[in-house]
């Protein structure tokens, strides 16, 4: 084993052990809720404006504290910030920069470790600590979002048998963030914290919307702000927007189901390239070799992926339709 691969497992080890204490060490974002629960426990509703300053005090205490001065140089920086909240987890950019730095070294390192060129090691290392966390966040997203549509109808008719029962629209934001669990109770529940450190309703709904970015919140904070503004029934306008959400879910689930054979057939001509790849190396290795060992054919075949991936990416879209 010469000294790049001795090296680069060095720092593989180092990386993974920066993470694991990055990880393991006490969360900003839980050390914040837990002194929030604590307030609201020691006081009364009698003294909810003591509580409030409170809350205020410690949510601008809070900052970013969390992330260190390197995080700052990264470009797009609340964009990728943004990405992060919206999977729910209490995760901070420099967890997920150490994230993608471990997993460069550790792929690259193995890459070398097998005797792998160094320019296809490092591209290949490039990739992972770059493609695999950007992944995992965007799966996260996905599964939340699709958490939050499945239940925010029920939510919105819980919405309306309260306001019908007489209760006012803050009350029975707490009531859903009690009753329901999972996202939308999270989301309802950041809500009344908005409301009451001293933001107006829209305020607090707009930052719901924007964490979410879901059309189907947006629809319900303009029902919201248009009610305010020009009054009338709430809760006949917030079960018209549910019946309207439930045949929106509907008529996705028709497309995907009428979009199904499109999507097989993308998935088989986009697999069928690889699976014709490992057939031939299985039968007679020493006839791709070459992609292994020789630059030019690293490269070659390094290009054939991107315009593969390219190609992949627009079938992706022209089989993914929206509503």
């Amino acid at each position: 084993m010469n000294l790049p691969v001795i090296l680069i497992v060095a720092g593989a080890f180092l990386a993974f052990a920066i993470l694991v204490i990055l990880l393991g060490g006490p969360s900003a974002s839980k050390a914040k809720t837990r002194r929030l629960a604590m307030v609201k426990d020691r006081h009364a509703a009698s003294t909810e404006a003591v509580v409030a300053a409170q809350m205020r005090k410690t949510i601008q205490s809070g900052g970013r504290k969390s992330d260190s001065s390197l995080v700052a140089l990264m470009p797009r920086r609340d964009e990728l910030e943004l990405r992060i909240r919206r999977t729910g987890k209490n995760w901070t950019l420099t967890q997920y920069m150490f994230a993608s730095m471990m997993l460069f070294v550790v792929a690259t390192g193995g890459m070398l470790i097998v005797r792998a060129p160094f320019l296809m090691a490092g591209l290949i290392g490039l990739f992972i600590g770059l493609g695999l966390p950007y992944l995992v966040v965007s799966v996260l997203i996905k599964r939340r979002v699709t958490q939050f549509n499945a239940r925010f109808p029920d939510a919105i008719d819980l919405l309306v048998r309260g306001l019908k029962s007489g209760l006012p629209v803050t009350e029975t934001f707490q009531i859903v963030s009690q009753e329901l669990p999972g996202p939308v109770g999270e989301e309802f529940k950041g809500i009344i914290e908005r409301i009451r450190i001293g933001n107006t309703m829209e305020a607090a709904l707009q930052e719901s919307a924007n964490m979410l970015g879901t059309p189907e919140f947006q629809f319900f904070c303009i029902t919201i702000q248009i009610q305010r503004e020009t009054g009338g029934n709430l809760a006949e306008t917030l079960a018209n927007l549910s019946d309207v959400l439930r045949k929106r879910a509907q008529m996705k689930l028709k497309i995907r189901a009428m979009s199904s054979e499109a999507k097989a057939s993308a998935y088989i001509v986009g697999s069928l390239p690889f699976f014709v790849f490992g057939v031939v190396w299985s039968v007679n290795p020493s006839y791709l070799a070459g992609f292994f060992h020789e630059e030019r054919l690293i490269i070659a075949g390094l290009g054939g992926l991107v315009w593969m991936s390219i190609g992949a990416g627009i079938m992706a879209k022209m089989v993914n339709f929206e509503i």
